[in-house]
């Protein structure tokens, strides 16, 4: 079915529950025949991965920018086309060397002997979706899993149906269902995905989901890598400039309309700056959007369900008595759609929804500090983030904040971009999720690292065997009483 007849009558099909089982026994048969793909071949169907994506982009964008209602197409090249791309190079140039055996030391008592490291494929790899970047968050790690050798199954977002169509038929393009293999389907069908027995599953989406994923992949002993959310905060200090630090959390906060996992959440500002940092927040945004409703590089909310909930956010701020300041700069009524301008909070209490819950929006809480280690103890006290933003020029302000905090990562003196850098690992910590993936850490992630110590015909093994004696006792005074 084309991705228009699918628009026209609403029909967006789901994967069968016994055809998930059949694809499952599939990829594993498949595996079984090749445990080991050559270097050459997974090569080969990167570089062919990529040549599809290239040619087909413009159906990719448009797809998923109806399902948003409207999807930024810029924001789509930028933010997923372009960092998969870069993550294909990086590991079509760097596979040879993540793959080859490590050798390690052997201790003298088992001399001789040697001991080496491997990298095996696991086998097959579950893979589960979220909406608000799907073609990245699917495809980053795909590439990841192809690059080590595995077999991969994709459970798309059910709120992101003609986009998992145009990508379907995309992936057909380059890989067999027994070497990829697409799910669609709501929650039933996640269910049955999550209890696969998968040598390695992984999930982007909330940290509730993310429990049930790994409750269910329990049950199996199949190891998980959560990529997680969370409030990621802001730090802005006393030395920084404040349009550069206003312009560049704006950026971050307005991409994809603040639908998106690093998302700064909160700022953390110097109380006496406060109203310096308001102004120099509406004024960046001014320049990147001058109007909203009608603006085609400021993306929707995706769906009504979403929408009403951040406007409960809203709400709930409002009733504990918060100040509300809309940035809105050509004083547009939103009264349809589902585009939502900024709005920064003030003066919120300790358990108003936006300072306890993610936000996943356009919605900016401001706190207030006055030093900064009240602000990395309001840090500390909460769940760890996934992102942590820092405003300073100071290094021992950097020094500070990057070893007294804990998160996922840390971007100093921006936003949001470091999680476009491919040989930089990336993953959660605590509630914000584990394991990491990117670069050569991710290539690890979806590995075997197998250790190998080898012994030929001569071992000094033997002298351990008993019967034991004063020559045993001997020797292990000298080698390790010392």
């Amino acid at each position: 079915m084309t991705n228009q007849a699918i628009q026209e009558n609403n029909e967006f099909p789901q994967t069968p529950l016994a055809e998930i089982d059949k694809l499952f026994a599939a990829q594993r048969l498949a595996f079984a025949g090749n445990k080991y793909p050559d270097i050459p071949s997974r090569i080969a169907l990167l570089k062919q991965l990529k040549s599809v994506l290239l040619a087909e982009q413009q159906a990719l964008i448009t797809t998923l920018s109806a399902d948003f209602g409207h999807r930024c197409h810029d924001e789509t090249r930028i933010s997923e086309l372009l960092t998969l791309v870069e993550a294909i190079n990086s590991s079509t140039k760097q596979v040879k060397s993540w793959s080859k055996a490590s050798r390690r030391k052997v201790a003298v008592i088992f001399q001789p002997a040697s001991n080496k490291v491997v990298y095996q494929p696991l086998g097959v790899v579950g893979i589960m979706v979220p909406w608000n970047y799907p073609l990245y968050l699917s495809l980053s790690p795909l590439i990841t899993a192809i690059t080590a050798g595995n077999r991969v199954m994709l459970k798309l977002s059910e709120f992101t149906p003609r986009f998992n169509q145009c990508l379907t038929e995309v992936l057909s393009k380059v890989f067999t269902q027994d070497q990829v293999a697409v799910i669609t389907g709501e929650t039933q069908v996640s269910t049955v995905f999550s209890q696969l027995n998968f040598d390695h599953l992984f999930f982007t989406g909330s940290t509730n989901v993310g429990r049930l994923v790994m409750a269910a992949a329990a049950k199996n002993l199949t190891p998980v890598t959560l990529e997680l959310g969370g409030k990621s905060p802001v730090i802005i200090t006393d030395n920084v400039d404040m349009d550069l630090a206003a312009e560049r959390i704006c950026f971050g906060k307005s991409l994809n309309a603040g639908q998106t996992c690093v998302a700064p959440d909160y700022v953390l500002c110097p109380e006496h700056r406060k109203d310096e940092f308001i102004s120099a927040y509406i004024k960046a945004f001014s320049r990147m959007y001058p109007s909203v409703k009608d603006n085609s590089d400021y993306s929707n909310i995706i769906n009504d369900l979403q929408y009403q909930r951040i406007q409960s956010l809203l709400d709930d701020a409002i009733s504990s008595g918060a100040k509300l300041t809309y940035v809105n700069p050509a004083n547009e009524v939103f009264d349809s759609g589902r585009k939502m301008p900024p709005v920064i909070i003030e003066n919120c209490q300790s358990n108003a929804r936006v300072i306890t819950e993610e936000i996943f929006g356009p919605i900016l809480p401001l706190v207030t500090y006055k030093g900064l280690e009240q602000a990395l103890d309001y840090i500390n006290e909460r769940p760890r983030p996934l992102a942590l933003y820092l405003f300073s020029f100071d290094k021992a302000e950097q020094e500070l904040v990057s070893y007294q905090t804990h998160s996922g990562g840390i971007c100093i003196n921006n936003t949001i971009i470091h999680l476009a850098q491919g040989d930089l690992p990336f993953g959660g910590v605590g509630d914000s999720g584990m394991g990491q993936y990117h670069g050569f850490e991710g290539f690890q992630t979806f590995s075997q690292v197998k250790s190998i110590h080898k012994v030929g015909k001569l071992s000094s093994g033997k002298f351990i065997f008993p019967p034991y004696g004063k020559w045993m006792h001997r020797l292990f005074y000298k080698l390790f009483i010392r």
